[in-house]
């Protein structure tokens, strides 16, 4: 059995149970202790779960203001963001007038773009050049520019926001719960994501699994203010109407 099958296994049965020991994870998977504490550790590290004593217990609600870089999201759940990409490029059809969010998988989105008469604004200037460089017209807001994300923030982009109206807004978020909504640890950037929010018809998060029941710093928007695109709806999540989960496709 692959590791990342036993993953998904230890994951579903902490999922149902609430906390799990090695020992019946090793009769489950027919498989080694150490095997199974290697898997723990590994997921532990990942922070999926939390470690304990001879075996695991469930993670809730994971807190961090923690923010990665542009280069270090860029690697992470590479096949999971490109499904989410490629079917919310599909929802922008040649009349609107759309904001795409600073992110990795908002950025995604720009490959999958069939050629458009949509009007594109963007806070993000590598989104900017990629659009301008497809022959897509694009609008790039003003501003502060933050090196980490490479997102435009402060009052200048929020005001220059005000006085759009968008037809739909594609956004990206650290952590997403339905208590604290979508949250990103800093506060400037959490402020151009509302004020661009206040001014979209239709909203959508892009959100892989692993965001579910993350809680950043600051919260943006209100966890029904959009609907979320994301590969898998975790557990919990599945009585809210505004999530799509995007199936992967049968080869």
């Amino acid at each position: 059995m692959l590791t990342q099958q036993r993953h998904e296994i230890i994951l579903k049965l902490l999922r149902e149970k609430g906390s799990i020991t090695v020992t019946e994870v090793k009769d489950l998977l027919d498989t080694s202790e150490s095997t199974v504490r290697r898997d723990i550790t590994a997921l532990d590290r990942e922070g999926k779960l939390e470690k304990v004593f001879g075996g695991a217990v469930e993670l809730k609600e994971r807190v961090t203001a923690y923010e990665y870089s542009v280069a270090e999201k860029m690697g992470l759940k590479l096949e999971e963001k490109d499904r989410i990409a490629r079917y919310a490029a599909g929802l922008i059809q040649d009349e609107d007038f759309v904001y795409i969010d600073a992110g990795t998988t908002t950025g995604d989105m720009l490959k999958f773009l069939k050629l458009t008469r949509a009007v594109f604004v963007t806070n993000a200037v590598v989104h900017a050049q990629t659009l301008a460089g497809r022959g897509f017209k694009v609008l790039l807001v003003g501003g502060e520019l933050k090196s980490t994300t490479e997102a435009v923030i402060g009052n200048q982009a929020m005001n220059t926001l005000r006085g759009y109206h968008f037809t739909k807004g594609f956004f990206g978020t650290n952590g997403l719960t339905k208590k604290s909504g979508c949250t990103t640890p800093d506060a400037n950037e959490a402020a151009v994501k509302a004020a661009a929010m206040e001014q979209c018809r239709e909203c959508y998060v892009l959100c892989d699994s692993s965001k579910f029941d993350n809680i950043s710093s600051v919260t943006f928007a209100d966890f029904y203010r959009s609907t979320v695109i994301t590969d898998k709806i975790p557990a919990g999540y599945e009585d809210c109407a505004n999530i799509i989960e995007v199936q992967k496709e049968q080869k």
